[in-house]
This record gives C-alpha cells, sequence and structure tokens, in this order.
C-alpha cells in the first residue's frame, strides 16, 4: 500500500500542477500531461506483481473497445447538450477545457493521445489502482475508491464541467473494469479512441 499511496499523492501533485490556474500557465500542458502519464504508468508495471495477468490482446477485445469509445462518445454528447440547457456555466467551461489545445498540431495531440496519454491512464488507474485496492478490500471499494480518486485529481483545474467528465469516465471504464476485469485491453483501447475522440477528431460542441 505504501507504494500504491507514493504513487496517488505523485498523481495528484502532477495533476494540480497541470491544471491549477495557478501554474497551468507556466508548463506545457500537453507534454507534462504525456509525462506525467508515462510515469505514472512505468510505476504501475514495476509495483504490480502478478505480471498483468488480464491483460489479454484480441480482435474481440479491439472490437468491444472501439464500441465503448463510441458509446462513451455518445453520452457525452448527450451530456453537453443536457448541461448546456440546465447550466449557463456549461459551455464556458468546455470550451476553457478546449482551449488547452489551441495552437498544437491536431496530429501530435492525435498521436499522445492515442498511443500514450490514454493507454497510460488505463494502466495506472485501472491496471493498477483499482486492482490494488480490489485486492486490498474488494472488488465493489475498489471501483468506488479509485473512481473518486480518479476524478478528484481533476479537482485543481476549479472546473466544474471537467470534473463531472473524469467522474463519469472513470464511473464507465472502472465499472467496466469491475465487471469484466478480462476485458482491460478494450478498457485500454476505448480510453486511447475515445480521448482522441473527443478532443480531436470529433470534439463535442
Amino acid at each position: 500500500m505504501k507504494r500504491l499511496l507514493l504513487s496517488l499523492l505523485l498523481a495528484a501533485v502532477l495533476w494540480a500542477v497541470m491544471f491549477s490556474p495557478w501554474t497551468a500557465p507556466y508548463v506545457s500542458f500537453w507534454w507534462m500531461m504525456a509525462g506525467s502519464a508515462l510515469t505514472l504508468s512505468l510505476l504501475a508495471i514495476l509495483f504490480r506483481s502478478d505480471g498483468w495477468k488480464d491483460v489479454h490482446w484480441s480482435v474481440s477485445n479491439v472490437c468491444l473497445g472501439v464500441g465503448i469509445a463510441i458509446g462513451l462518445w455518445g453520452v457525452f454528447w448527450l451530456g453537453d447538450r443536457v448541461s448546456s440547457w440546465l447550466f449557463d456555466f456549461a459551455r464556458p467551461q468546455v470550451d476553457l477545457i478546449y482551449g488547452m489545445k489551441a495552437g498544437e498540431s491536431p496530429w501530435l495531440l492525435s498521436f499522445l493521445l492515442l498511443l500514450l496519454i490514454g493507454p497510460a491512464e488505463e494502466v495506472f488507474w485501472r491496471g493498477y489502482v483499482q486492482h490494488t485496492l480490489s485486492l486490498r478490500w474488494n472488488p465493489d471499494i475498489g471501483f468506488i475508491v479509485s473512481t473518486l480518486l480518479y476524478a478528484m485529481v481533476h479537482a485543481p483545474s476549479c472546473n466544474f464541467m471537467l470534473l463531472m467528465a473524469a467522474l463519469v469516465a472513470g464511473v464507465v471504464w472502472g465499472g467496466l473494469y469491475r465487471l469484466f476485469p478480462r476485458r482491460f485491453s478494450a478498457l485500454v483501447v476505448s480510453h486511447a479512441l475515445w480521448d482522441a475522440a473527443v478532443f480531436v477528431w470529433f470534439p463535442i460542441g
């Protein structure tokens, strides 16, 4: 547990620096995100002792990952419409999130999200944090605690819509990992594709 706690503390610090209005202007967001995700995923691989036996690559898992990504994009499209109708602050906060990609190459962002950031986040948050907490307590508590932690590291952004987006995505990926841990590779595919789709290919708005 000490390794897990240290990893979570590091994640909290890194995410705070990236997202906090007081520090974000002084860092290169996308390169720091890539470096942070890579660092945490390497720690996850190093600290998880069972050899990642639940990672099984197959055509069915890839197809399932594509389906999950499409479905999650649809959930966020609907959520954007409903939140914009209910809350005046919703659209401006979403625009702030998309503002983080201003001036960046779509090709570079696609590469980072698809091949590094998306997979690395899944390796850390579900493959390591949720897995470890589930073994420590039970799968239900592991799911709940890891999902809340995944959402809360985005709190320094002071952006309610980003926090809710992380919570919803965390519930989906964490819930699927809770029910189908041997489908972990499908979650990796879905996270990577969803990241690239929602930020670059098919932005919601």
